[in-house]
């Protein structure tokens, strides 16, 4: 049976992770979280200090998935307890912008998807890695209930300590990266043409997966079948 291929996209703070991972628990898909690549790139090059990408030097990257959790390899170390940070979000943001490091991962993700049934998130998903996906959505939400739930979820990690203060730094940075991903050159966020809009802004997290569930089995509700609604 031909694998399926659900994209997701969506600016930052979305809940794009945290839902497109619970979809692809319910459906029996394998979850790859396309941001967490250009995250731990950012941060790699970031601590060899590395200003303009020397693609030369990753010999190797991968996903690998412990307990069901998708981990970030790169030249075999796993850098995926590095990249949820504030810092590393920008970084990520900032080499993404890279024509040349979009090419280097876009076969990886490609091929990735052509070898499973995946839910796939990202920021040019529908639009440029897979513009052929079985279902194409674009969750989004209000940009201040982003920043909330961004800034919440710091805050219970212990990166933050819970300030006002904070929570504005928060919602700038979103702001920026928000202008910095619609606007870069190469692959910017947006909309594909054939994209459904989901709009979590006054949804929990279980209403938000039953949405997202509801409108991947009204768009291909054969391939969506196993789904546990």
């Amino acid at each position: 049976m031909k694998n399926v291929t659900i994209a997701i996209d969506g600016p930052v703070g979305a809940g794009k992770s945290t839902i497109a991972r619970e979809c692809a628990k319910k459906l029996g898909f394998i979850y790859v979280d396309t941001g967490a690549l250009y995250r731990a790139l950012g941060v790699y090059f970031g601590e060899n200090h590395v200003k303009n990408p020397d693609l030369s030097k990753i010999t190797k990257i991968d996903l690998r998935f412990v307990d069901g959790l998708q981990h970030v390899f790169i030249n075999d170390t796993d850098y995926t307890d590095k990249i949820r940070t504030p810092e590393a979000s920008m970084l990520a943001s900032k080499i993404s912008a890279n024509g040349s490091v979009r090419e280097f991962l876009l076969d990886f993700q490609r091929d990735f998807a052509k070898a499973n049934s995946v839910v796939m998130d990202g920021r040019d998903i529908g639009t440029v890695v897979l513009p052929n996906a079985d279902v194409k959505i674009f969750l989004t939400a209000d940009p201040h209930e982003r920043a909330k739930r961004r800034f919440d979820e710091l805050v219970s990690k212990g990166v933050l300590v819970g300030t006002d203060a904070e929570f504005e730094k928060v919602l700038s940075d979103l702001n920026e990266r928000d202008h910095a991903d619609s606007t870069r050159q190469h692959a910017p966020l947006k909309q594909a043409d054939d994209a459904i809009v989901v709009d979590t802004t006054d949804n929990s997290f279980e209403q938000s997966v039953t949405k997202m569930l509801e409108t991947i089995t009204r768009v291909s509700p054969r391939k969506a079948g196993s789904a546990r609604l």
